[in-house]
């Protein structure tokens, strides 16, 4: 994943993170906040930014991600 698709992918789940909550708000908060300091995501942080994004993200939005 480059760095343009994680921008683009934290930005459209930033449009659906009022649908969060608990654990998903909580993780997804500090995935914004690593990228928002330019930080890399290793393979696991990738992983769980992909499963938010499956799992809030409307399906006719994410089909040029998947």
């Amino acid at each position: 994943m480059t760095h343009s698709e994680q921008n683009e992918i934290m930005q459209l789940l930033s449009d659906y993170s009022h649908k969060m909550k608990g654990k998903d708000s909580d993780e997804f908060d500090v995935l914004r906040k690593r990228h928002k300091d330019d930080e890399d995501f290793d393979s696991n942080s990738r992983a769980r930014l992909m499963d938010l994004f499956v799992k809030y993200v409307p399906e006719r939005f994410r089909k040029d991600y998947m």
